[in-house]
């Protein structure tokens, strides 16, 4: 009797599939919730890292949910698409406070919690309570587009419930968890983005897009992001070895995060003396200050921004009382606080 596609996907996955990975098999609810919110929008190898501090720091959601803002940031320093740690606060808060530390045992409660979204609800659902909900992250979108010949767009409307339904009927309702960790592993370690090991797949035989040679061209995607350059100029102002900082309040990137004074520009600005001084004399009426190193960009790639951002360091001679809203902090208090990636690889040079 031939074997079906999930016969196939669990064989391997008993027998062949050696991916690692600290969460596989894991049932607690809330360590599968954390290395789930931890790796959105987050590459395996990056976020392992991650969820073995989490998880050293705070063992239980209870440790997590009393935690201070600023604690929970810094640990989460580096990982980006930072609403995300303050749904992981909020969500730990909820559950602590209003549901005794329980965390939800439906599918239907587990997605309405804040940050929780189909994907995330389905894999705990399904790991933590072998309930029968299909993951369907991009993995599973390359798997079964390629498999099944499906070049509908998978962001489309059409295409999601293409993608849902068709990830329903596949999962093996019986052993829901191992069939989702299957079928996400296949997609990250066989059929992979660039270079799929397709001669030595065990679902070769019924691919549509290997006997058709459309490999290279599924799944496909309608929308591409419209990226755009923005530029950060850092006056790093220090007065009496402190320096001033301020928390990024508005919607916009690094929400609560921590930087020094920015000054954004339409364009790449080439600073020297002159511009420098005359800037801060018209914009915040400091003068004579001690122009310090003048640091060569540095670029930080998001997914639908690129920031270049300079850092320019100043010793003044009195505080400016233009400055609001931020204060001042000396160079080891600096590094207790929360900053976004590109002020953080700028850092070593200001302790030095």
């Amino acid at each position: 009797m031939k074997k079906s596609f999930t016969q196939i996907l669990m064989d391997w996955h008993r027998h062949q599939n050696d991916r690692e990975m600290p969460w596989k098999g894991e049932k607690k609810p809330y360590r599968i919730w954390l290395s789930e919110i931890i790796l959105q929008q987050t590459r395996v190898e990056q976020g392992m890292g991650y969820y073995h501090r989490f998880i050293e720091q705070y063992p239980t959601i209870q440790d997590l949910a009393k935690a201070p803002d600023q604690q929970v940031f810094k640990l989460w320093e580096g990982l980006g698409y930072y609403n995300r740690c303050r749904n992981l606060l909020y969500t730990a808060r909820e559950i602590v406070h209003q549901r005794n530390g329980l965390f939800p045992d439906t599918y239907e409660a587990l997605l309405a919690l804040k940050g929780v979204g189909p994907y995330t609800a389905a894999a705990i659902a399904s790991f933590a309570y072998n309930l029968p909900y299909a993951v369907v992250d991009g993995n599973v979108f390359r798997v079964l587009a390629r498999y099944m010949g499906v070049d509908t767009p998978t962001d489309s409307t059409e295409g999601k419930k293409i993608f849902h339904d068709l990830a329903y009927q596949m999962l093996d309702k019986k052993e829901p968890a191992l069939y989702n960790q299957a079928i996400m592993d296949f997609g990250a370690t066989v059929c992979k983005p660039m270079s799929p090991l397709c001669a030595a797949c065990p679902l070769q035989n019924g691919c549509a897009a290997l006997s058709t040679g459309k490999v290279n061209q599924l799944p496909v995607k309608e929308k591409t992001l419209q990226r755009r350059t923005r530029y950060f100029n850092y006056f790093i102002l220090e007065y009496r070895q402190k320096i001033w900082v301020q928390q990024r309040t508005a919607k916009d990137i690094w929400q609560q995060l921590f930087e020094f004074y920015l000054v954004e520009t339409e364009k790449q600005v080439r600073w020297d003396h002159s511009l420098i001084q005359n800037w801060l004399r018209d914009q915040l009426n400091i003068h004579e200050p001690v122009i310090g190193k003048i640091a060569e960009p540095l670029v930080q790639q998001l997914t639908h921004q690129q920031i270049k951002g300079q850092f320019i360091h100043l010793q003044l001679k009195q505080k400016p009382a233009s400055l609001k809203g931020g204060d001042w902090k000396t160079v080891a208090q600096i590094q207790e606080l929360a900053f976004p990636k590109l002020i953080t690889s700028y850092l070593p040079q200001l302790k030095s």
